[in-house]
């Protein structure tokens, strides 16, 4: 069988470039599609397939600049010819979902979300861009209005979606009117080591934008005086430098055996955003380190309340330091055999099992 993957872009490594190299794992000679990559991040990901490019790759910074060209993704994305296979699988959480299929071919999507951008995230985006009023935002409006168009559109050219959370499938109901099959991401568990020794920090493993919140977090350790490390890299970061006080540690973007480190050697890991999934609470449980999450998206399905962590429902700074208090208070109630067991939920083992047995299934009834 002559199968697709479609992803998105492969600039950055993230959770859905992890789910991408587990479904190579399946199908090690697939061809890969995408509208950009790097070839920095294809030898970082071990990556040797071949790989196709859409014409943004080719257009000025394209590689360095893809959301500029965010108006003309819908586009690229159908310009890409995928007739010669018999499977395809899109992973999406942009426009990879709308490539173009024929009605021998099978498609599959697993989708990480819906463009959070357009839909949920709309009017925060807005503000946080600072494009909510003027020329400019009535430009940014227009063209989003036309994504949600085609974003719908495009959805009906799936014939199975897999929704990678509860959450996402709930979001793939309400904006596409179409039912997913629920397979969890792929958590490398066996890579993260318990440690027996904690130090004092807290802890934040986050890119830095603004709807990830890492602000509120430096807000609050500024104000209650605890030790606070943050890793990670993005367009926030000049500002989270300037806010923060001595009491924080800002070690920008780290290799891998160096967050692990620091992971299992943590207090907690602060998680303030809403996610779609949330792959870092998940390697934090698989380091024996709760979590003290932001009680929406996923985490509400990775963390236990009160046994792998501990939830705040409101994203300012009271309810931020109400949470780490009584963190502090009840320390000794969270126990690392209980943390990393939870996190064995969602192993890469049961990923691939998972996504076999599904694909299977399809497949023998199509």
């Amino acid at each position: 069988m002559k199968v697709a993957i479609v992803h998105d872009w492969i600039v950055n490594i993230g959770g859905a470039e992890k789910v991408l190299k587990a479904i190579l794992e399946i199908f090690p000679n697939a061809d890969i599609f995408t509208l950009v990559y790097s070839e920095e991040t294809l030898k970082k990901l071990n990556i040797k397939n071949k790989v196709y490019a859409s014409f943004i790759k080719y257009m000025p910074f394209g590689e360095k600049k893809y959301s500029f060209y965010l108006p003309l993704m819908p586009l690229a994305i159908e310009q890409l010819d995928l007739g010669k296979y018999e499977l395809v699988i899109s992973s999406s959480h942009c426009v990879a979902k709308g490539v173009i299929t024929k009605s021998h071919q099978t498609h599959v999507c697993y989708c990480h979300t819906p463009m959070r951008y357009i839909w949920d995230l709309y009017f925060p985006y807005l503000r946080d861009h600072k494009v909510a009023t003027g020329i400019k935002g009535l430009f940014v409006k227009v063209i989003f209005h036309y994504l949600r168009m085609w974003d719908v559109l495009s959805s009906n050219r799936v014939d199975y979606y897999i929704a990678n959370s509860k959450n996402v499938a709930k979001r793939i109901r309400k904006i596409y009117k179409r039912e997913s099959k629920v397979i969890y991401p792929p958590v490398d568990i066996d890579k993260f080591t318990p440690s027996k020794d904690k130090d004092d920090y807290f802890l934040v493993l986050s890119r830095l934008v603004p709807y990830k919140k890492v602000d509120l977090v430096v807000e609050v350790f500024n104000e209650i005086k605890l030790p606070l490390v943050v890793i990670g890299d993005g367009e926030e970061m000049s500002k989270i430098k300037k806010i923060a006080k001595e009491n924080i540690r800002i070690l920008g973007w780290q290799e891998d055996h160096i967050v692990r480190d620091y992971l299992s050697k943590a207090q907690a890991l602060i998680f303030p955003a809403e996610e779609d999934f949330g792959i870092v609470p998940v390697e934090s449980q698989a380091s024996g380190t709760p979590v003290i999450a932001y009680g929406k998206g996923g985490a509400l399905e990775t963390v236990i309340e009160g046994e792998t962590g501990i939830f705040f429902y409101e994203q300012n700074v009271e309810s931020l330091k109400k949470a780490i208090f009584r963190f502090i208070n009840e320390r000794d109630n969270f126990k690392t055999e209980n943390i990393v067991k939870n996190a064995y939920r969602f192993s890469k083992d049961r990923f691939l099992k998972e996504f076999k047995e599904f694909l299977d299934e399809i497949l023998n009834n199509a």
